[in-house]
């Protein structure tokens, strides 16, 4: 009963997670949208910046902005923050859930550091606590005032916490923590700077005093950070579905790279929304990166080099040596696999086969070879490092036996 319930309160706090990552980026999206379609034109009322008009179902709406803010206070007042903080609670939730209590299956991987189980999830923490201390800091030093090199300062900074966390934790581990990172420097943002400032005008409005013009600037500009931060957060909390980003040799530069493609991409959009006009640059330069990417996830050291070596067309021998590599790799996957991937799992903690692949029988191994290539070839994704060691002559073997499927 216990595990049942710890199932169906796993997938609620996705679902929350999900919803409400939802309405905070669309929202997000939305006003920046919005920001940066603003005109101005004669008229406009005292410290309006710029206007728009909209059409949505069926209605006009009449947008504007004022710089600082407006010389009274409105009866009515919304504020966008809860739709962060509710994504980043039910994430940190979810991680503890997934990665904190499952740490043995997903967080650590003995051949990157063997570390305790409450040694990973102290360092989980700390990086993203120490992460989100040193990001403000860096913004509120004089680098600050120079929005372009306090991009390529914060880039390195990130291309640092992601080396580090991917030579600490499994490589699904680490993009979640990279993801994580980014997901709590969005939010901090939000609660400690964005919304402060904000409370902050209200008040000296309220008290009729002139509210200050840097606490909109420095609310703005932690409000662009996040909006080119949004794509690469995106990428991570999906990452783990795809070992082919997450488990292979290059998987922290796979995470660098992505962090310039969804900059360019929001790039892209900001330009069009501010200027009315689209530059195609961007995409050319995503190109390269996305092909980078693909390039980088080709070298787990088992590949198609290692099966395409296996790989006999017509030969009389074929069903022969097919069969004596599927032997092999059958007992390979029985051995590493179906603890956790059976109709009954052995394994404490697994209840019912993950994602309902099962593979302890020859049937259900032969069916599923590509889950397997995957997985345990072109990545290092399965079996979990911190559960089951396999060798490199192992997955050579697998490799093996996978390139000569068509002889099946």
């Amino acid at each position: 009963m216990g595990a049942i319930v710890w199932e169906w309160l796993s997938l609620a706090v996705r679902f929350v997670h999900v919803i409400t990552g939802i309405a905070w980026i669309g929202s997000s999206f939305y006003f920046i949208a919005l920001d940066l379609g603003l005109r101005r034109r004669d008229g406009l009322p005292d410290g309006v910046t710029g206007e728009a008009w909209q059409v949505h179902g069926g209605g006009f709406y009449h947008m504007q902005k004022y710089a600082v803010a407006p010389h009274f206070m409105p009866d009515e007042l919304t504020w966008f923050k809860w739709e962060s903080y509710f994504t980043f609670l039910s994430g940190f939730v979810l991680l503890c859930i997934v990665y904190y209590f499952g740490a043995e299956l997903f967080l650590i991987d003995p051949s990157v550091a063997d570390i305790p189980e409450w040694g990973a999830v102290l360092i989980g923490l700390a990086g993203l606590g120490s992460g989100w201390l040193a990001y403000d800091r860096l913004c509120r030093s004089p680098l600050g005032r120079h929005d372009t090199l306090l991009f390529v300062v914060l880039f390195v900074f990130l291309v640092a916490a992601f080396f580090l966390f991917c030579h600490v934790f499994s490589g699904r581990g680490a993009f979640i923590h990279c993801g994580a990172l980014i997901a709590t420097i969005m939010t901090a943002n939000v609660f400690f700077v964005i919304i402060p400032n904000q409370k902050i005008v209200v008040a000296d409005l309220k008290a009729g005093r002139e509210p200050a013009a840097h606490l909109g600037k420095a609310a703005k500009q932690r409000s662009l950070h996040n909006n080119y931060l949004t794509l690469p957060v995106l990428f991570f909390m999906l990452s783990n579905h795809y070992p082919l980003a997450f488990a292979t040799e290059w998987n922290w530069l796979i995470g660098v790279l992505v962090l310039p493609a969804g900059a360019l991409i929001r790039h892209f959009f900001n330009t069009m929304h501010r200027t009315g006009r689209k530059i195609w640059w961007p995409w050319a330069v995503v190109a390269v990166l996305v092909a980078a990417i693909v390039a980088l996830s080709r070298f787990p050291g088992y590949g198609p080099q290692e099966a395409a070596a296996v790989r006999i067309d017509k030969d009389p021998e074929l069903a022969l040596i097919a069969s004596m590599h599927f032997d092999e790799a059958q007992a390979i996957v029985m051995g590493h696999c179906s603890m956790c991937h059976a109709a009954e799992p052995l394994f404490e903690g697994v209840h019912t086969a993950p994602k309902g692949v099962l593979l302890d029988t020859p049937e259900e191994v032969a069916r599923n070879w590509h889950r397997i290539e995957m997985q345990a070839v072109r990545s290092k994704a399965m079996p979990p490092p911190g559960v089951a060691v396999i060798s490199p002559e192992e997955r050579q073997t697998l490799a093996a036996w996978i390139g000569s499927r068509t002889t099946w």
